[in-house]
């Protein structure tokens, strides 16, 4: 028979892993770092840039652009 699951044994030892619900602050925190990351270099600014335009000329082309126009439609609701 199994040990029912008590709150303290529900948690994990890694607060990354912890469910915060919504609003994530550790979800919020990685975000940030990854954006100021990619936005530190100019270089870097203008890799992604190139790697965007190849990709939007590429085979995966519509269906980002289908993608932005969801994205865009969502926000206007």
């Amino acid at each position: 028979m199994r040990k029912p699951r008590t709150e303290a044994s529900a948690k994990t030892a890694d607060p990354e892993l912890q469910n915060e619900g919504e609003g994530s602050r550790s979800a919020a925190r990685r975000y940030d770092a990854g954006a100021e990351r990619a936005t530190v270099s100019t270089h870097r600014t203008e890799e992604l840039a190139k790697e965007a335009e190849r990709a939007l000329k590429g085979p995966e082309g519509p269906s980002l652009r289908d993608a932005e126009r969801r994205g865009k439609a969502a926000k206007h609701r």
